[in-house]
């Protein structure tokens, strides 16, 4: 049982302390199970990675640069969770989103944010018939295997829950009856961080519910100029008409395979640590650390980086995981769960500067 001081952690400690570790925790760097002990069969391990490799392929054919974007989408697909997308317009969030379901032969349905937006616009609504005096269900385009969610930030306060609930219950209500949406089911939902003017920031408890957040940044030179002339040429809409690269069962395949994903007990006490270090306590508590983080993460934090850790070992081609896997997740899977104090927000302290800290103050096992 993992055991952390509880008193106050803003005492004042010499400037490149040593770190400490849980004293329950092995530091013995973690070995891949044995082969007796339900890890997967290198013929299915071989199906994975060409599956993997598909549909990476398919993204790129369609998309220059945004290996990120495409890494993301990957784990929340495979870890079966839901991605916020964060960036300025026209650095392709739709193309990604539509390339994700062509290539998987998913349906697709986008829907466009709106202040004026309704619940009943997204869940779907029961209309009366005039000639049978019957009332029919019409289900809402939130009812598909991804569902991209533009600018959700400009959606009212409702229709966000309306939304969330989708996600978090994989299902809707109408008229009182339950309508489960198809399987798999993923979101992908975008905000633009540069316009506030009639926008609802979602609340904390909200981004919670998303699994990662990306955010995406310009491309090189190179890679602007490389878009340009594939537009020029045809080249996208000729990709665009290409044959899917994997079905809805490889995606079930991916999923139920990331749970034979072996994680070491010293690993997974290791990511207890790193989110019990974002509330101030963990074995190794960072001085002065409430005076610039109000809230840190949720056992759902600790969730995500397991599941996002075993996705992406899983992409990687292994069979278990290893440290670099939760480091390399860190800023997607905690960015959106670390809620800064105003000190911080005037210093433009950002929460990947704090993940990195408290990286730096747990010891890796």
């Amino acid at each position: 049982m993992l055991e952390y001081p509880q008193e106050n952690t803003d005492r004042e400690e010499p400037a490149g302390a040593a770190t400490t570790h849980s004293p329950d925790i092995p530091v013995d760097t973690p070995q891949p199970p044995p082969a007796a002990s339900g890890s997967i069969d290198d013929h299915v391990m071989g199906r994975i990675t060409t599956i993997v490799n598909n549909i990476t392929n398919a993204f790129h054919a369609r998309i220059v640069g945004q290996d990120n974007l495409c890494e993301s989408l990957l784990i929340s697909l495979i870890a079966g969770g839901h991605i916020l997308l964060e960036s300025v317009p026209g650095l392709a969030k739709t193309t990604a989103a539509h390339t994700l379901a062509d290539a998987v032969q998913g349906s697709f349905h986008r829907i466009q944010c709106t202040p004026d937006l309704m619940p009943n616009d997204i869940v779907g609504t029961q209309i009366y018939n005039m000639h049978t005096g019957e009332m029919s269900t019409q289900l809402g385009p939130v009812h598909a295997n991804f569902v991209l969610l533009d600018e959700i930030n400009r959606s009212s306060a409702k229709t966000q829950s309306a939304m969330l609930e989708a996600m978090q219950e994989r299902q809707t209500s109408i008229g009182g009856k339950i309508y489960p949406v198809p399987q798999p089911f993923m979101v992908m939902a975008t905000q633009n961080p540069i316009e506030e003017e009639g926008t609802y920031v979602l609340p904390e408890a909200q981004m919670d519910r998303f699994l990662l957040k990306e955010i995406l940044t310009y491309p090189s030179p190179v890679e602007e100029l490389s878009i340009i002339d594939n537009t020029l040429s045809g080249d996208y809409e000729q990709t665009f008409n290409n044959a899917p690269v994997a079905t809805l069962d490889d995606v079930h395949l991916l999923r139920q395979q990331r749970r034979n994903v072996y994680i070491h007990p010293a690993i997974r006490a290791y990511i207890v640590d790193i989110v019990n270090t974002t509330r101030g306590f963990g074995p190794a508590p960072i001085a002065g650390w409430s005076r610039q983080v109000r809230v840190g993460g949720s056992p759902r934090a600790s969730l995500a980086l397991a599941l996002c850790a075993q996705a992406l070992a899983l992409i990687r081609g292994r069979k278990h995981v290893i440290p670099d896997d939760v480091k390399d997740i860190r800023h997607r899977v905690l960015r959106h769960r670390i809620v800064r104090t105003y000190d911080a927000l005037a210093d433009d302290i950002t929460p990947e500067n704090l993940i990195d800290t408290v990286f730096a103050q747990v010891v890796v096992p």
